[in-house]
């Protein structure tokens, strides 16, 4: 399994597409934005992508779904409490930044334990209510994908409509931490980071 990082949007988004060396399927995880440049990233590598997956439904990680969607014809995946904020620009916020984006309906509502399997992947999805009411983590092997749940050093912002800080500490502890110190996290902004240095060293999760 290959992971390809590409920093989409003016909110430097890491969309990441998984993909498969040998047969070239793939996945898009998070296409915030940027359109040309996650295409010009997935015909360089030959990937062939299979579904969208979204972390949660804010305008900064959807703002390429529907061109990449109707380009290849691949179902959309989405938490479905976030169902919503696809279709209004108020629910996913892009509106308060002086732009509105709209996406097509999800094709696939996903909750807590769910697993998705597509493009030979297997991806068991973690419910992580509490930056958005329907967001979502994606783990495979040793590897996290946690939108804006979790970051190097901090937590997801919890001051915007439909977040609630309670809850997004009692799901970092439900379903991040009890993983393994060594699973790689791959995060909606900056770098990555793993389970056992935020358990150690970040100041919102030490002593909880």
């Amino acid at each position: 399994m290959l992971i390809e990082t590409v920093v989409v949007g003016p909110f430097e988004v890491n969309c990441y597409i998984v993909h498969d060396a040998g047969t070239k399927a793939g996945v898009i995880i998070d296409p915030g934005g940027d359109e040309p440049n996650i295409l010009e990233r997935i015909i360089e590598r030959e990937i062939s992508p299979k579904a969208i997956l979204l972390t949660h439904g804010h305008g900064d990680h959807i703002a390429a779904v529907s061109g990449l969607k109707n380009r290849f014809h691949i179902p959309l995946y989405i938490g479905k409490e976030d169902k919503e904020m696809l279709a209004s620009p108020a629910a996913n916020i892009s509106e308060i930044f002086g732009y509105e984006i709209i996406c097509p309906p999800p094709d696939y509502l996903i909750e807590d334990n769910d697993i998705i399997n597509v493009g030979g992947f297997r991806f068991t999805v973690f419910g992580t209510p509490g930056h958005t009411p329907g967001g979502v983590c994606y783990y495979i092997g040793k590897f996290l994908f946690c939108g804006d749940t979790l970051f190097y050093g901090s937590i997801g912002r919890a001051d915007l409509p439909g977040s609630n800080y309670q809850q997004l500490i009692d799901s970092i502890k439900k379903n991040i931490l009890t993983l393994p110190d060594d699973v790689i996290c791959y995060p909606g902004h900056g770098p990555l980071t793993t389970v056992g240095t935020e358990r150690r060293t970040n100041p919102f999760l030490t002593g909880i």
